[in-house]
């Protein structure tokens, strides 16, 4: 099942993921080509298509350079199924901790997101034709009994419903009250422990076919009727057995996993404890990574056309670390780089929606009118650098931390200020920060 835009070419996936992040062009490029690769894959003979398994990739760099914000953009250009999990909540199996085969359970639950959303569409238009003849129902009274004068009884009724339909239409009843039955879904049974995350779904499937579905009475608006009484033909008009057949196809040759720290589960020579279990994680991790079949409450997933995007800081460790195995599955290696301060410039300005411009949108609903200078982002760009240098390096991330220290009197004073205009300058910039950026303590907790 190919979504339209795997037919993307990857200068026009690079093109696209420049609107939103900045720099990192190699990176870019190897995600882009692992995209195209599964188009071309879909068009090569039915033999040669299981032969060829996706190209992973293993992104290097510092936190906060772009690293998950490229898979995330990436998987939200292709519409494939996307997650982000971090390998450091998996342990090996006999340890407590979550089962690495969870994270193929969450992509399927991703897909049939997607394939939901995709059916509903289709169904949209029978749903509200269902949803405006029962509102009808509800508010016209019921058809008369069979009487000797039923063809004028059923004549007028016909009139009735003709005229009470073209109020509706017309929006004139949105107003009137119309009661409903809806049914309450049951609070859902948690289990928790390891190996325990199947049999709860399977436990709570089992339970929600035998326990008495609660249904209670409700009198609402029409507007507020027909949005229930919507989802309710929607949910009777889809086909659920199809959606899962669909999501499952999706996820196997669509999907995408983003393996984020995996540096953190490398052992450290000469250290115990957790160690040990760190490395049985590695070898958990290989038969999923590798391609295997694994059990959802919705069937069966072969992870052989899965794609894995793994990162990591690597600072106390090198991706050599990683059992030869492992390292073996992700050919494509992507070093990113660290920011400068010209980037931190361009972070702020040039993606779609730049911090800047939140800010700029958010004080517009406070009839304030922000402006940023030239030397205001050059101001705020140097700081971000400086602080990144001086204390732990965390990427554009520091940008949050400084842009709401820079904002947060205008935020606080905004109701008040009605119809005011603002302009961040350099001088603004160094009045709010110039004393929290010197005392290199102070810096390192407020900013």
């Amino acid at each position: 099942m190919l979504m339209p835009h795997q037919e993307l070419t990857p200068r026009e996936i690079v093109k696209m993921l420049d609107a939103d992040i900045v720099g990192q062009n190699e990176a870019k490029r190897a995600v882009a080509i692992a995209v195209r690769n599964r188009w071309r894959r879909k068009h090569l003979p039915e033999e040669l298509q299981q032969e060829v398994s996706p190209k992973n990739i293993l992104m290097i760099g510092p936190t906060g350079v772009g690293k998950t914000e490229i898979a995330r953009r990436l998987a939200k250009l292709t519409g494939a199924p996307f997650i982000k999990i971090e390998a450091t909540k998996f342990t090996e199996v006999g340890y407590y901790g979550r089962d690495v085969e969870s994270m193929v359970r969450e992509l399927v639950d991703n897909a049939i997101g997607i394939v939901r959303e995709t059916e509903k569409t289709k169904v949209e238009a029978e749903a509200k034709q269902r949803a405006e003849s029962r509102l009808l129902d509800q508010l016209i009274s019921p058809r008369p009994p069979h009487t000797a004068t039923e063809p004028e009884e059923k004549e007028k009724h016909e009139r009735s419903r003709e005229r009470m339909k073209e109020m509706l239409a017309a929006g004139q009843l949105e107003d009137r009250k119309v009661e409903l039955t809806i049914e309450q879904k049951g609070t859902p049974v948690m289990l928790g422990g390891m190996g325990l995350e199947q049999m709860d779904m399977d436990l709570q499937g089992m339970l929600e076919k035998i326990m008495p579905k609660n249904s209670a009475r409700r009198e609402l608006t029409v507007a507020d009727a027909r949005k229930v009484i919507i989802e309710q033909e929607i949910e009777a008009l889809l086909d659920k057995e199809r959606i899962h057949d669909a999501a499952i196809k999706l996820a196997e040759n669509l999907g995408m996993i983003f393996l984020d720290e995996i540096d953190k589960i490398v052992a450290n020579e000469g250290k115990g404890g957790n160690d040990v279990s760190r490395q049985g994680v590695q070898r958990d991790l290989l038969p999923i990574v590798e391609g295997t079949t694994v059990q959802t409450k919705y069937g069966y997933v072969n992870t052989d056309h899965v794609m894995f995007i793994a990162a990591g800081a690597f600072h106390k460790v090198s991706p050599s670390d990683l059992m030869p195995e492992l390292q073996g599955r992700f050919p494509i290696r992507v070093e990113l780089s660290d920011l400068t301060k010209e980037d931190f410039v361009r972070i702020l300005t040039e993606p779609k929606s730049s911090l800047t411009r939140q800010y700029v949108e958010l004080m517009k609903t406070e009839q304030i009118a922000v402006n940023f200078t030239e030397d205001a982002l050059e101001e705020i760009a140097s700081y971000a650098f400086q602080v990144n240098q001086t204390t732990q390096n965390i990427g554009a991330r520091r940008l949050y931390t400084i842009m709401e220290r820079l904002l947060e009197e205008l935020s606080f004073e905004a109701p008040d200020m009605k119809y005011a205009t603002v302009e961040v300058n350099a001088g603004y910039v160094k009045q709010r920060l110039e004393d929290v950026s010197k005392d290199e303590d102070l810096s390192r907790f407020i900013l």
